[in-house]
């Protein structure tokens, strides 16, 4: 059986997830407990597979405990499950171990998936969570592209994005027609777009 702790401030919250691990088939209650600083030392002395950790607690934060336990307890498995879902907490429970980020309206079936998943090697997520991660995670990338481009190419693409012809790029900028073209080829391929229509909604909102 695999083994649980579970880490909730709310006693009938922590009771509901006490009851849905005992009636599973293939997890079992180590321990449950209100707060960080009860959890943490039963935790590292006999460690569990899985924490199931609240981000909200009375004393330190599930955050702080999360960096804690995988400290003393690297092979220690966190799992976040929280009404909480600001980019704050999500990516610093994230950057501190957490291997997984549910929201308490998850239905009981999915929490148990989500250990399952864990136990597989996987990263369980709400879907509204996933989709923050992947959407910071593509704005990052963005502009990481977008820093790529040259002092030149960024002159050509913000004219383009003014509404400047290839013509009148050129002559703005003394340049040949072709070497505008060119310019504008490498930033296609820098921003992984297709044609300046892509480009522009790139540079006016990173997120597409």
């Amino acid at each position: 059986m695999t083994t649980v702790s579970i880490i909730e401030d709310d006693p009938h919250f922590r009771s509901a997830l006490e009851v849905l691990i005992r009636n599973s088939k293939n997890f079992e209650v180590m321990s449950s407990c209100a707060s960080a600083e009860e959890a943490l030392p039963l935790i590292i002395k006999q460690p569990p597979d899985i924490a199931i950790v609240d981000i909200k607690l009375p004393g330190k934060s599930g955050v702080e405990l999360i960096k804690e336990l995988k400290n003393a307890v690297p092979d220690l498995l966190c799992m976040v499950c929280s009404y909480y879902d600001s980019d704050d907490y999500v990516f610093s429970a994230i950057k501190n171990g957490a291997c997984g980020y549910l929201l308490k309206d998850a239905m009981p079936s999915e929490i148990i998936e989500s250990l399952e998943e864990l136990q597989r090697g996987g990263a369980p997520m709400s879907r509204y969570i996933a989709k923050k991660v992947l959407s910071t995670f593509h704005e990052k990338l963005v502009a990481h592209h977008l820093a790529e481009l040259t002092s030149r190419e960024n002159e050509v693409l913000n004219l383009v994005a003014e509404g400047l012809l290839v013509k009148e790029i050129s002559d703005q900028l003394s340049l040949s027609n072709y070497t505008v073209k060119s310019h504008l080829k490498n930033i296609y391929t820098k921003l992984h777009v297709r044609n300046k229509v892509e480009a522009i909604n790139r540079l006016n909102d990173p997120r597409k």
